[in-house]
């Protein structure tokens, strides 16, 4: 009888367990799409975190940055883009697919802050993640993106950020400060006030 309490106990416990395990892996599915290389990756320890709403921020102050790596790849339009050639401006990239729901959700606060900043002092750039260029070119019509992306069906440009700030599913967003080194990382959709506030804060950094 006794041995049968406890198998009993030790089933229940291990229910609590699946279902706990479980309801995080949706919370997460929730907060944001991921899979393939992204999902390999792991963010830093190091930097400031915290998370308001659905995503999560890392700020990392000024001489602990690491250095964005050397991009080049080409535009949805077939132009090529040099990530080296936007030093002296402040650049956010955004890796981002038409298929990914957090992504649709963010879309507009984007759309919106880049036409809020001058564009001479921050420049936006998506990246185009495991996507077709006529449902990428549909998605920055739905949503009145005015900036360009980049095509990156294989997650290559994605791939050249591994050793320094990966992204780690999709939506993500790189803050790059003007010396081009990394200066935010914000994972899931962003938020206006969120984003601009971050981007605020790099540009009235001294260079």
């Amino acid at each position: 009888m006794t041995r049968l309490l406890r198998a009993r106990d030790m089933a229940a416990r291990t229910t609590r367990i699946l279902r706990a395990v479980l309801a995080g892996s949706a919370l997460l599915a929730a907060s944001s799409c991921s899979g393939g290389a992204l999902a390999q990756n792991t963010p830093l320890s190091s930097g400031q975190s915290f998370v308001e709403g659905s995503f999560s921020s890392t700020y990392f102050s000024p001489g602990s940055r690491p250095a964005a790596p050397a991009v080049k790849s080409t535009l949805l339009t077939g132009q090529r883009f040099s990530l080296a050639a936007d030093r002296g401006t402040v650049v956010v990239l955004n890796f981002w697919g038409s298929w990914c729901a957090p992504c649709r959700q963010e879309a507009p606060a984007l759309a919106a802050l880049a036409r809020y900043f001058p564009q001479n002092q921050v420049r936006f750039v998506g990246v185009d993640i495991r996507d077709s260029v006529s449902s990428a070119e549909a998605f920055q019509h739905t949503f009145n993106v005015g900036y360009s992306s980049l095509n990156d069906p294989r997650d290559e440009v994605a791939l050249a950020f591994q050793g320094s700030v990966p992204p780690a599913g999709i939506p993500t967003t790189l803050l790059i400060d003007r010396t081009g080194h990394i200066a935010a990382r914000v994972v899931g959709g962003v938020s206006y006030s969120g984003l601009r506030a971050l981007i605020a804060k790099v540009l009235a950094e001294r260079p």
